[in-house]
């Protein structure tokens, strides 16, 4: 497989000739729009273009707090996904050029394709916009979305009339939540707030700013020990649940073919998070410590099926009874029980 950087250029140039530096960056903008396929693998060489490796005395590559002048793609300094780095090379007559650059990492195991049987459905109010969704016991709390709608809910699994409910202002757009001991937080689409609950009364305890990280709020679990938050990127981020608005880590996610974005409403459950892909009829199985996609399930037939030909009634719901899945979606009129098939 050809392997080639994806390379987005803002050039700073110091102390270089205007021809000198009009070959590097047309040479540089012909091997990017030239890119046939979407990464490395660890272990794997960088391979710049020859016009750029002639003229180099030292090549050089900073990742912010860190660098380093080997061009192999090496786990000490990059992550799988997406790495934004800076190129500086110093030419061999003493010039300097420094370029903006990201390289795609991509896990070397292909992910599983993980099968499923359904063993049982439930009712779901199809008036629900849901954006987050998790199970306690038989007690299932949901967060719906949209302007003028959004609420957080209680309700008993089987029994879609809540037992509690918390109605947004008309200005909010809920999504994700996550349940930690006795309180629910909640993330907000592009309010830039979150809220604090406790879970038994829907009391509001506290708000806390988003991370300025995230560029929006979109799903939301609990791993013991951090919040994790997506913003529709292909990034999960981790946040001391102390204090959300601060990120503790940051993990980008990668399959063996592509990085995956657009990742939505989270599950954490038996060390791994899963996540559905928004406006795909898929869910994935990610190793949280690496990013890598482990497992994929496919839920084509389920989705066809729930939305009904409404393009916006995407899959966007995970939870776990027992070792077994629930699924379900935006206005979906059902929640799915799925047993897996490892």
């Amino acid at each position: 497989m050809k392997k080639n950087l994806l390379i987005c250029f803002t050039s700073v140039i110091l102390l270089m000739s205007c021809s000198n530096k009009d070959q590097l960056l047309t040479s540089l903008k012909r091997y990017n729009d030239s890119m046939e396929s979407k990464g490395y693998y660890f272990g794997d060489q960088l391979q710049l273009p020859k016009e750029i490796t002639d003229n180099a005395e030292t090549i050089t590559i900073s990742f912010g707090d860190k660098e380093t002048s080997d061009l192999k793609v090496d786990p000490a300094f990059f992550g799988l996904g997406n790495n934004d780095v800076t190129f500086v090379i110093k030419t061999k007559s003493g010039e300097t050029l420094n370029q903006d650059a990201t390289i795609n990492v991509l896990a070397k195991s292909p992910e599983k394709n993980i099968g499923y049987e359904i063993v049982t459905e439930y009712p779901h109010d199809e008036n629900n916009f849901i954006e987050g969704f998790l199970l306690e016991g038989n007690t299932v709390y949901e967060s719906d979305g949209l302007e003028g709608s959004s609420q957080l809910i209680k309700y008993t699994l089987g029994d879609k009339t809540p037992t509690l409910t918390e109605k947004q202002e008309d200005h909010i757009f809920s999504e994700g939540c996550a349940v930690v001991g006795d309180k629910i937080y909640q993330l907000t689409y592009k309010n830039r707030i979150g809220f604090v609950y406790d879970k038994n009364t829907f009391k509001k305890i506290s708000e806390f700013s988003l991370p300025n990280a995230l560029a929006e709020g979109w799903g939301l679990t609990y791993d013991g020990k951090n919040l994790v938050a997506t913003d529709g990127s292909s990034n999960l981020y981790f946040l001391d649940v102390n204090d959300p608005s601060k990120v503790v880590k940051t993990v980008s996610v990668a399959g063996n073919k592509e990085v995956y974005d657009k990742l939505n409403e989270l599950e954490y459950h038996d060390g791994f998070i899963y996540s559905n892909v928004w406006f795909k009829p898929i869910i994935l199985k990610i190793n949280p410590n690496t990013g890598e996609v482990v497992g994929k399930f496919d839920f084509t037939k389920i989705t066809d099926t729930s939305m009904a030909g409404n393009t916006e009634h995407v899959l966007n719901g995970i939870a776990f009874k027992g070792e077994n899945m629930l699924i379900t979606g935006k206005n979906w009129a059902k929640i799915y029980e799925i047993a897996i098939k490892n």
